[in-house]
């Protein structure tokens, strides 16, 4: 697994000084270990004071969901970029430049 940035790292400080459990705080900043999922959690987070832990662990799976989403668009469009480009040049070998 990736390395926590420092935005998951506040993440864990958050969830300890709201007095979850530390496994439960390592577990989820370990899946969240990118600016762009803690930050997610992060904002989550901020509109409660404490959420039950089955709720915690269901945004967290919500998050990762939507970030597998995003990535899978985004390779997606990468492939349908490059069959475009296939469409547009053709099959052009060395010898035919």
């Amino acid at each position: 697994m990736k390395e926590r940035t420092e935005l998951s790292m506040q993440l864990y400080h958050m969830l300890v000084e709201r007095g979850y459990p530390e496994a439960l705080c390592d577990l989820i900043t370990r899946n969240l270990n990118t600016d762009f999922t803690a930050a997610r959690m992060i904002g989550y987070l901020s509109h409660y004071s404490y959420l039950p832990e089955g709720e915690l662990v269901d945004e967290m799976l919500s998050i990762l969901s939507d970030r597998n989403a995003i990535m899978q668009k985004k390779e997606s469009e990468k492939a349908q970029a490059a069959l475009n480009e296939l469409y547009r040049v053709g099959f052009a070998s060395e010898e035919d430049e």
